[in-house]
């Protein structure tokens, strides 16, 4: 079972998701969502940065894979070089450097079926799989990942921030390793948690982050 939530907790983490959604923090969170919703009409080098930033951010974080794409700008992950990208990124002080080009560089003829993809939109649990199955360095979690930072919502990101608050409060023990099974189970709990709120879970996430980092990012 995913679930192992003592009696009170449930509701605890409500109330408080639900205070910091009416204050400032609920604000910020709103004002992420409507950027997310922009990013698929913002063109096919705009979707892919997304993508590129999602493959930067795992096993890294989200603060470092800001800053470089914000330092390169979006062309660069369509357009520079493989060795001259990898340079690039062990200059701002991604931890790997090689890998994450590497992954970059292979996504780029994907790049216009997976704009195609969440222009178009349709069945988020689909795109998901076919994102996890063809693009190299993108698992569920970086997936759900981009796929809520290009306005689709209704997926969590399980990254080990919003799993310690689910762990701390007793809602789901934290695993030591995310199959695609454990994924969805948890994933189910969180969408049950979100359900109950009145928001999306890919909202969700935001707040969940916040309670452990007291930032609201991306």
């Amino acid at each position: 079972m995913a679930s192992w939530r003592p009696p009170g907790e449930w509701e605890k983490l409500k109330k408080r998701v639900a205070t910091l959604s009416r204050g400032e923090v609920g604000d910020l969170v709103r004002q992420r969502i409507e950027e997310f919703r922009r990013v698929p009409h913002q063109g096919m080098e705009r979707v892919f940065s997304e993508l590129a930033f999602c493959i930067l951010t795992a096993n890294y974080s989200a603060e470092g894979g800001i800053r470089i794409q914000e330092t390169l700008g979006h062309r660069a992950f369509l357009e520079m070089p493989e060795e001259e990208l990898a340079r690039r990124l062990r200059e701002l002080g991604h931890r790997f450097p090689e890998a994450r080009a590497r992954y970059i560089v292979m996504a780029r003829p994907k790049a216009r079926v997976i704009y195609e993809m969440v222009k178009r939109g349709g069945r988020t649990q689909a795109m998901r799989q076919w994102l996890a199955g063809n693009v190299k360095g993108i698992g569920y979690k970086e997936a759900s990942h981009f796929l809520r930072n290009t306005g689709h919502l209704d997926v969590a990101i399980l990254d080990y921030h919003v799993l310690d608050v689910l762990d701390k409060h007793g809602i789901v023990r934290r695993p030591r390793s995310l199959t695609p099974r454990r994924y969805l189970e948890i994933e189910g709990v969180v969408k049950k948690l979100a359900e109950e709120l009145g928001m999306a879970p890919g909202e969700l996430d935001l707040y969940l982050w916040y309670m452990e980092t007291g930032k609201v990012l991306k």
